[in-house]
């Protein structure tokens, strides 16, 4: 982990990686972009400039930030946020970042934390606590890193990621849309959700065969229940493991029988003829709430 004093200092500018200075960097280091870990650097400097933008951070944010590769975006963030808290997967990567940033940005070394580990096994962060996650996220982990990082980070308020536009588009479905699911449901437990932009595949190196998009997010207080947050998730869970059933056949085996399923569902003013792409999370948190209060 490389840390040091926080706090704001003034803006020292940009100094941001092109697509020469990234191929010269990754020569260097040996580096060949792996699909184990999602690697699709960003080459293009307005690109980050544009998720910057997009995150609306400003000199009192904390940013922590997933994947920050050769640290294109980490460069872009530095001048304008109070600290930046990178973690990096890549071991190589992890200990390279903080050198990038001591001979582009040498003014600004004191705004970063590099923390080498798997997002996925992120508990907590160093001080300071971040108020808003900004990334570049690998495609094959998007939506459990960000949901993932929600839990665990009570602190965040704002997330912007980049991610495969699929992904982008799932995560920001209204109910009733085709592609309204499980990302959709459990991201809106957290935070408002909303599209913020498409992003062409040739910005990245190596370029991949598909578009990205950005995804916005604003914390809120998830709806009131009784009902866990486990508990709400495992109905989503069960309510579009079967899509196209009927809640009342889909939450069967959640509730133990499709009689029981129905009667929960009437309790908790839910049609058992509907199906789970059309229910909010509000309606998913209501089920679970009236699954306590149904005998077994």
């Amino acid at each position: 982990m490389v840390s040091a004093d926080e706090g704001p200092v003034p803006d020292h500018g940009e100094a941001l990686l092109g697509p020469a200075e990234i191929r010269d960097l990754a020569a260097r280091l040996g580096l060949r972009p792996t699909k184990q870990w999602g690697q699709n650097f960003v080459i293009d400097p307005n690109t980050v400039r544009r998720i910057v933008r997009a995150a609306q951070v400003g000199p009192d944010d904390v940013v922590v930030e997933v994947g920050p590769g050769l640290g294109s975006l980490t460069l872009a963030l530095l001048p304008r946020v109070r600290h930046v808290t990178a973690i990096e997967v890549d071991p190589v990567l992890a200990g390279q970042l903080p050198e990038t940033v001591g001979s582009r940005a040498p003014g600004l070394a004191d705004r970063l934390t590099v923390v080498a580990t798997d997002a996925l096994r992120v508990t907590q962060v160093p001080e300071p606590q971040p108020t808003a996650l900004v990334a570049n996220l690998p495609y094959n982990v998007a939506v459990p890193v960000v949901l993932h990082l929600l839990e665990v980070l009570p602190t965040l308020r704002r997330v912007l990621v980049m991610v495969q536009l699929e992904v982008a588009e799932r995560l920001a479905a209204a109910p009733g849309s085709k592609v309204y699911g499980v990302p959709s449901v459990k991201a809106a437990w957290y935070a408002s959700v909303r599209p913020a932009g498409r992003v062409g595949r040739t910005v990245f190196w190596p370029a991949p065969n598909v578009d990205s998009g950005l995804v916005a997010m604003d914390r809120r207080d998830p709806p009131p229940t009784t009902a866990t947050r486990q508990e709400v998730f495992a109905v989503v869970d069960a309510a579009f493991a079967q899509r196209r059933k009927t809640l009342r056949a889909a939450l069967a085996g959640w509730a133990g029988s499709a009689a029981r399923a129905e009667e929960v569902l009437r309790r908790a003013g839910v049609d058992p003829a509907q199906r789970g792409e059309k229910l909010d999370v509000t309606a998913f948190a209501a089920i679970a709430a009236a699954a306590r209060d149904t005998p077994a």
